[in-house]
């Protein structure tokens, strides 16, 4: 039997003939439970706003982007159609054309990105469920849809025939401007719907027609900017991708949705980082009530340690004991605090019970790794913690009775 292991569950189980000491122990355990349970509330919170936060690039991004290699726009002709609709993998398929605008409406205008989409742009993302008020334009019109930012600038409704929206963008060419008129060309529009995805594409985007974009801009018959995909479920992406590369050639870019979204990944994943490492600090803090309650243990069984060493036990093994005492307080402390915000987060989950708005309840996630992180973190904390204390055990310590 482990000796050094056997008496430091007792010291663990046992209280002391002081009640200082125990009031030391107590609040080390107590520390170490809200440490571990704070760790875990607060990741899976984030993991919460994260999943959250993406959950809006799902409903408006597609699942591969083809983007032209270089300028603006690139040419889709009808024997690379072809190959597209001969790869297996592919489930739908959008042509789009971006491009940055002049909005305008009774002496108000806002600069924005119109998106040209064809009528397969429904089957790519889910543009229904972002439709606030209003419905989803026609192909065969001059039609919009704006977000809830760019129609509260505006003060545009829906179907709002008594104001004139216009739309601007600058004319290619060079030489000397003379006029607005031969600066820009111009399109009448009628606003027909209002999005709400979030505040940045609230304020960037207006959705119309191909055919209006193309007009607009005075592209050529089979000009596009980017042509958005989306996948069949179960494919495997990395070979769809290859086979719309081949097909498409060196004249376009594939991104997929990680990529097109790779600023807000890196944000969020340094936000993450952040605020664990902001918690592990706290949790630093937590640890020296550890080292003090082992050390106040030490002084406190000083004479049973000294009785230790003179029948047998090692320096080593006396340390041992300190050491093993104090991981198994600060293992037991994280497991204990890891179940009870467990629970927590659930009753998050179930009964909403912290609200962000009157209809939105504060979005928790329960992922796995969590629970590896937190209870990996507890435990090393815990184990350099009670190394730090248990060399504080010295022979003048044990025999200075």
């Amino acid at each position: 039997m482990n000796v050094s292991l056997y008496i430091a569950k007792r010291y663990l189980r046992s209280k002391s003939s002081n009640n200082a000491i125990n009031f030391i122990t107590y609040i080390a355990i107590a520390g170490v439970i809200l440490g571990a349970g704070s760790l875990f509330i607060v990741l899976s919170g984030f993991s919460g706003l994260k999943d959250f936060t993406l959950e809006f690039t799902s409903v408006v991004d597609p699942d591969l982007k083809a983007q032209p290699a270089e300028g603006k726009s690139f040419m889709l002709y009808p024997f690379d159609v072809e190959k597209l609709d001969n790869i297996e993998g592919i489930a739908s398929y959008s042509k789009i054309i971006e491009e940055r605008i002049i909005i305008e409406s009774q002496d108000k205008n806002a600069l924005a990105v119109i998106k040209g989409v064809d009528e397969n742009f429904q089957k790519v993302v889910s543009i229904d469920s972002v439709i606030d008020h209003g419905d989803w334009l026609d192909q065969k019109s001059n039609q919009i849809v704006v977000g809830w930012g760019i129609s509260n600038d505006l003060s545009l409704g829906v179907l709002n025939f008594t104001k004139n929206i216009n739309v601007y963008v600058p004319k290619p060419g060079t030489g000397q401007i003379t006029s607005s008129k031969n600066a820009f060309s111009t399109v009448k529009v009628i606003n027909v719907g209002v999005f709400f995805i979030n505040e940045s594409l609230n304020e960037t985007y207006v959705f119309s027609s191909i055919d209006l974009a193309k007009k607009l801009l005075n592209y050529e018959r089979n000009q596009i900017s980017n042509i958005e995909f989306k996948l069949k479920d179960g494919v495997d992406i990395k070979e769809v991708r290859a086979q719309i590369q081949t097909a498409l050639g060196d004249k376009v870019i594939l991104k997929d949705r990680t990529q097109l979204n790779d600023a807000l990944y890196k944000m969020l994943n340094t936000e993450n980082l952040v605020v664990y490492l902001i918690f592990t600090l706290v949790l630093i803090i937590a640890f020296f009530n550890v080292i003090g309650s082992l050390i106040m243990m030490m002084l406190d069984k000083k004479q049973s340690l000294s009785t230790l060493y003179n029948i047998g036990a090692t320096l080593k093994d006396i340390r041992k004991t300190f050491f093993l005492q104090g991981s198994l307080m600060s293992i037991v402390g994280g497991i204990i605090g890891i179940i009870i915000a467990f629970i927590v987060t659930l009753l998050q989950q179930h009964f909403s019970l912290l609200m962000i708005t009157p209809t939105l309840a504060y979005p928790i996630a329960i992922e796995i790794e969590n629970f590896f992180i937190v209870f990996f973190t507890i435990s090393i904390l815990g184990i350099v913690a009670s190394k730090i204390a248990s060399v504080r055990i010295t022979e003048s310590l044990i025999n200075n009775i």
